[in-house]
């Protein structure tokens, strides 16, 4: 059983800039996925997609916001499909040096709805080969983990092939300790069967790069998690301070500065030097809204 819904066309420049999509305000991941998919999310020192977690001065991990009802919704569940096999291996890789494919590495972190991390989440991933071909025997391309203490996962694997009337995809189970099981799948950006799978939904799009002989993708899972926040993080909204004045091309900006930008305000997630197109609202991984 398929849905047959067609695929939402991608927003405007004129969209983004105005933080809508069809009357519904876009999140930051949302905005982020949609940058991504038309090829205008920033890079950061040393070339990489800058993400909303990634790690701030001296390695050390950006603060997470405590509340961020910013219109993230759990990640959407898909269907388990014909190829599914229970008791895979447990483990992180599922090549060795001699595999054949393009070398692929996918990370991210699991969050509940008040985006924070979720430990010891079971993630089971499989997908096709190379050649496109789901392993029945036995459990080749199929393994699952576990979150860290973070949140964290990454799996060692390569680009799934492509097999008729499917885009590239991997799929996935997450089930957070004593919670429901959510199926899923993970997409990538560019690929051209995108526009004719009648199961691809660009909020499950992975964020994808080049990585020397290989390609490294991301994606952060939101699962409905209850959650409440710490007693020692900072309340985000209201800002405790007032902003620091106009955003402005050319200026460098330090980790927690607040600027304003179209009449709202911002605050910097990651220090950085402002360019033309990484205007706030544009760049949900360098600015937070509040």
């Amino acid at each position: 059983m398929t849905e047959t819904s067609a695929v939402p066309p991608e927003p405007s420049e004129a969209a983004l800039r105005n933080g809508s999509r069809g009357g519904r305000p876009i999140s930051r991941k949302s905005l982020l996925r949609a940058a991504v998919a038309a090829g205008a999310v920033p890079l950061v020192a040393g070339g990489g997609v800058a993400l909303a977690r990634d790690t701030g001065a001296g390695n050390a991990p950006l603060a997470l916001t405590p509340a961020c009802d910013d219109g993230d919704d759990p990640t959407p569940p898909q269907m388990e499909g014909p190829y599914f096999k229970p008791n895979s291996p447990l483990r992180t890789s599922l090549v060795t040096s001699s595999t054949p494919g393009v070398p692929l590495t996918v990370s991210g972190y699991v969050f509940g709805r008040a985006c924070r991390p979720v430990p010891g989440v079971l993630l089971d991933f499989w997908q096709a080969d190379t050649n496109g071909a789901y392993d029945m025997a036995g459990f080749a391309f199929r393994g699952h983990q576990f979150t860290g203490a973070d949140g964290s996962f990454k799996l060692t694997t390569i680009v799934p092939g492509l097999y008729p009337g499917r885009t590239r995809h991997i799929h996935v189970k997450a089930q957070a300790p004593g919670r429901p099981v959510l199926t899923t799948q993970l997409y990538f950006p560019g690929e051209p069967r995108n526009a004719t799978d009648a199961l691809y939904d660009p909020a499950l799009l992975m964020n994808v790069r080049s990585a020397g002989q290989g390609r490294e993708g991301s994606f952060d899972f939101v699962l409905d998690v209850a959650q409440q926040p710490g007693p020692t993080d900072p309340p985000t909204d209201p800002p405790t301070t007032p902003p620091s004045g106009t955003w402005a091309a050319g200026t460098t900006y330090r980790a927690g500065d607040r600027v304003t930008y179209n009449g709202g305000s911002y605050r910097c997630l990651q220090g950085h030097t402002a360019v033309p197109g990484w205007e706030p609202p544009l760049v949900p991984a360098l600015w937070e809204r509040g």
